[in-house]
C-alpha cells in the first residue's frame, strides 16, 4: 500500500480541484477520512483472516463499489441537508472519487497481491502495468524505520512531485482567471 500521508496529499489535491460551499471543516475531515478508510481492512489480519480473501487487505474495501458505497454515505451523513441535490451529488463523486484514489495508489506499488478494484462481483487482484511506488510497510513502527524511508523517498518522486505540479496549476488557472481582465 501507499502511505497514509501520499493518500491523504491526493485527496487533498482532488479536494483542491474544485471550490466547494459547504462547510470546510466537516468537507476536509470527511475528504480525509475516506481516502484511509479503505486501509479498514488491516483489521482482517487481527481476526484471522487471509489477505487473498475478498474481506482481506486490499479486497472489498479497495474497490470501487465499496468507494461508491462510501460517497453515498458520507454524503448522506455528514450532509444530509443537500442529501440528493446538485451540489449533494457532486459530493458523493467527490467522496467516492477521494475513497477510489486508495486503491489507484495501491495499484501503483510494487508488492501485494494486487487490488479487487472490481470486488465484490469478480475478486480477481490487479496492479497497473507500471508499480513505480514502493509498496508501504504495514504498521507505525515497521512505517518508521529505513524502509519506511525509502517508501517516503519513492512517493515523494512518484506521487508528491505531479500532485505538486497539478496543484500549481490549479493555482495558476485560478490566478488567471481572476486577473486575466483586469484594466491594462
Amino acid at each position: 500500500m501507499a502511505s497514509a500521508f501520499s493518500h491523504a496529499l491526493v485527496a487533498y489535491a482532488i479536494g483542491r480541484s474544485h471550490r466547494w460551499t459547504v462547510n470546510v471543516k466537516r468537507f476536509w475531515t470527511l475528504t480525509i477520512f475516506c481516502s484511509i478508510v479503505p486501509d479498514i481492512d488491516v483489521l482482517a489480519f487481527a481476526v484471522g483472516i487471509p489477505y487473498e480473501h475478498v474481506l482481506g487487505h486490499r479486497g472489498l474495501t479497495h474497490s470501487l463499489f465499496f468507494a461508491v458505497v462510501v460517497g453515498f454515505g458520507v454524503v448522506r451523513l455528514g450532509f444530509p441537508e443537500i442529501f440528493g441535490s446538485a451540489a449533494g451529488n457532486k459530493l458523493v463523486v467527490h467522496f467516492s472519487l477521494v475513497t477510489a484514489s486508495h486503491g489507484f495508489l495501491d495499484a501503483l506499488t510494487d508488492g501485494g497481491l494486487g487490488v479487487a478494484f472490481w470486488a465484490p462481483f469478480d475478486s480477481s487482484r490487479y496492479f497497473f502495468p507500471w508499480t513505480p511506488v514502493k509498496v508501504s510497510p504495514i504498521g507505525i513502527v515497521r512505517f518508521f524505520s529505513e524502509r519506511g524511508m525509502q517508501v517516503l523517498a519513492s512517493e515523494l518522486l512518484w506521487i508528491g512531485v505531479p500532485i505538486g505540479v497539478w496543484l500549481v496549476g490549479i493555482w495558476a488557472a485560478r490566478w488567471y482567471a481572476k486577473n486575466r481582465y483586469l484594466p491594462k
